[in-house]
């Protein structure tokens, strides 16, 4: 047992200490950081088809908020932008993005179950 108890605290010892991990942690916990990931993982990484998606559904996203948390998610790696005019962009997902997204699907499969 403790050797197991000692395997999980360096496990969360490195993902709270080693930076890339602890940037995608820091940015998961903000107001509706999942909804962009998520959104931009069925092609909605565009304003004005996220905001449609969202009201579809009932629930609230601001494009302010969108916004902040697209260009958090490109700076991470996640997303990447490409320009629409010189005032408007979309994003779509990379790689890392595509299973970053397809994990939090899992997890909240499994929590379904």
């Amino acid at each position: 047992m403790l050797m197991s108890k000692n395997v999980n605290e360096e496990k969360i010892k490195h993902i709270l200490t080693e930076a890339k991990l602890a940037s995608i942690k820091t940015m998961l916990e903000k107001d509706h950081a999942v909804d962009c990931l998520l959104l931009l993982y069925v092609g909605r990484g565009r304003w004005k088809e996220a905001k449609s998606f969202m009201q579809e559904n009932k629930l609230t996203l601001s494009d302010g908020t969108f916004r902040s948390r697209m260009i958090e998610l490109e700076s991470l790696g996640l997303a990447k932008s490409e320009r629409i005019d010189p005032l408007k962009k979309y994003y779509i997902k990379t790689k890392q993005g595509d299973k970053v997204a397809k994990l939090l699907l899992e997890f909240f499969d499994k929590l379904s179950e």
